[in-house]
């Protein structure tokens, strides 16, 4: 969320900041005063008083001699606007006024300045000097440094502190919404977004609507998980008694059964157990998601719990015509709790045993990743492998990839279930992938204890 933060941020700051200097131009560019109009005028004065003592002096030729060396287009002006003098191409426009004092007036592209000035013998004459309009090289940055300070720079300062509470404001409730959102993804179904009076004043009605909702659905969907759970474990509860008392009946009919009828009673006897099974197995599941952390753990060797598993693990390797190895370089202690851990990793073994092909071995590997902070287990398989769309969907209770299959090699879809929550009570991690040239491997990830 920072990347959008920062994004929304620097976009609308240089947005505010471009129409500020911009603005500032374009105000600098048509009311600034022109270069020619920012002159001394004491310098005109002082220029008026020598060139008429030259004419005095001379004449019209003092008087241009004079200008020779000051101004490309001077002259003098008597009282009526005739011209007595002048020094280059004057041409004084007809519309051309000449007040008293100082003046500078346009005359096409041009500045006429006029200073009025009496001659020797007290004729009253108007010096005019006809200054083309230029500028001086100055850059632009120059110029709003010059006429735009400190107005400028406080204004972009302040308009960076209104971008950024304005783009606080807009990307705090997204913040807060994702948030939400990825506790409601981990599991933590009464996870709510908690409105406040100012938070309902800055974020406006429709991200409210959305926080609405948002909770709207985060306790539906937490009512039905919790209903579904409730169900499961009442369900396996109140089929525990019929499947024991069929227990009992199947043994005292088992007395007056003959050959034939034995046949038949070692099939219920079958099917009754692996109903046992199964409501175990979901007995265990539904604690396992009622808890939401471990309680009384305790330091467990993995090393010790593997060559434990390993022994059962063989034997029913065996009746398939495989086999199972094990390689672990650590003893990988971690903290947890010794049962569930077992159950995780057996019913993981289990099921590689179940789908390997008939003369291969199942692969058991315990080591260290590279920080040397995780313990991790591998079980690998040299089955069909697994399809790359169902990866993560094999954990969900009762999924299978194949029905058919699953039929022949027996199970549930119930056992990778309670590996998976087993392996996230102990802060771990699961996940599955296929092997090169067929098979399987799942993946045991959990924190070394410290």
């Amino acid at each position: 969320m920072r990347g959008l933060f920062l994004k929304i941020f620097t976009l609308f700051w240089i947005a505010q900041s471009l129409i500020f200097v911009i603005s500032t131009a374009v105000i600098i560019n048509r009311r600034m005063p022109r270069q020619d109009f920012m002159v001394d005028p004491a310098q005109y004065e002082q220029e008026s008083v020598e060139a008429v003592q030259s004419y005095n002096a001379s004449g019209c030729a003092g008087f241009r001699g004079y200008e020779r060396g000051h101004r490309a287009m001077a002259g003098l002006v008597d009282a009526t606007g005739s011209l007595i003098c002048e020094q280059g191409i004057l041409n004084l426009p007809p519309h051309a006024t000449f007040a008293e004092g100082l003046r500078a007036q346009q005359v096409d592209n041009d500045t006429l300045w006029s200073i009025p000035i009496a001659a020797a013998n007290g004729q009253k004459l108007v010096y005019a000097v006809k200054v083309p309009r230029r500028w001086e090289p100055r850059g632009w940055w120059d110029s709003i440094t010059r006429f735009a300070s400190p107005q400028l720079p406080v204004a972009i300062a302040v308009g960076g502190l209104t971008t950024f509470i304005l783009v606080l404001i807009f990307t705090r409730p997204v913040i807060r919404l994702r948030r939400a959102a990825t506790q409601l993804a981990r599991g933590k179904l009464n996870t709510r977004i908690r409105q406040t009076r100012w938070g309902s004043f800055f974020e406006g009605e429709e991200f409210n609507a959305l926080v609405l909702d948002f909770n709207h659905m985060a306790e539906r969907l937490q009512w039905l998980v919790d209903a579904q759970k409730l169900l499961l474990r009442d369900v396996s509860h109140e089929l525990r008694s019929p499947l024991a008392r069929l227990s009992l009946a199947l043994e005292l009919a088992r007395g007056d059964a003959d050959t034939t009828m034995g046949i038949h009673l070692d099939r219920i006897e079958r099917e009754t157990e692996r109903l046992n099974q199964l409501i175990g197995q979901l007995l265990s599941l539904s604690s396992m998601e009622a808890a939401e952390s471990l309680e009384k753990a305790q330091r467990v060797s993995l090393k010790q719990l593997l060559d434990e598993i390993l022994i059962d693990a063989e034997y029913e390797a065996q009746q398939r015509d495989a086999g199972v190895t094990l390689q672990s370089v650590c003893e990988c202690e971690v903290d947890g709790r010794r049962e569930l851990l077992y159950r995780a990793v057996e019913n993981i073994v289990r099921n590689a045993i179940r789908y390997t092909e008939p003369g291969s071995q199942v692969e058991i590997c315990l080591r260290k990743d590279e920080s040397c902070r995780t313990a991790v287990i591998e079980v690998s398989d040299r089955g069909p492998g697994i399809p790359e769309s169902e990866l993560e969907a094999i954990f969900r209770p009762f999924y299978r990839i194949d029905l058919a299959r699953a039929a022949q090699t027996g199970g549930f879809g119930v056992g990778l279930a309670i590996a998976e929550r087993a392996v996230k009570l102990h802060n771990g991690r699961i996940s599955a992938s296929n092997r090169a040239g067929g098979g399987a491997t799942i993946q045991i990830a959990i924190p070394i204890a410290g």
